[in-house]
């Protein structure tokens, strides 16, 4: 086996990179509404769950319910989310409070523009992860 570089460029390397300055711009325009990608991961996962548990809402974004209890917290403090049963040995109650279905919905028109903005960036990059494949990742076996 030869020790010299490969010729070529790896499309995972390639992938990785664009997920990269995408991740970043939304980042950077999530911010601008007091959000994080997992904030808004989170957000979303509640509004469309309302009564969801910790221990599901941290399934379903591949985190530790520990992390889901500090950033649903901060959530709360920050009036997007309300806990109708916040106390000591009840189960909670999450639901998106009207400020928090507001900030979603800014959040998706955002998301929706640079959907747009990949499409017209990189139409059959764009094709390509929207279009079922497969083996792909969209169908659940792997990840």
């Amino acid at each position: 086996m030869s020790d010299a570089p490969r010729a070529g460029v790896s499309p995972v390397v390639t992938l990785l990179a664009l997920a990269a300055e995408w991740e970043s711009r939304l980042d950077r325009e999530l911010r601008e509404l007091g959000l994080t990608t997992r904030k808004y991961g989170l957000l979303a996962h509640i509004d469309v769950t309302p009564g969801i548990s910790f221990s599901e809402l941290a399934r379903r974004s591949r985190i530790t319910v520990q992390s889901a209890h500090a950033a649903v917290h901060a959530l709360v403090d920050a009036g997007l989310v309300a806990d109708a049963k916040a106390h000591a040995g009840a189960a909670s109650v999450l639901e998106v409070t009207q400020a928090g279905a507001r900030v979603l919905a800014t959040a998706q028109a955002v998301l929706d523009r640079l959907d747009d903005e990949l499409r017209a960036e990189a139409s059959s990059l764009s094709t390509a992860l929207t279009t079922p494949h497969e083996g792909a990742l969209a169908d659940g076996q792997r990840a």
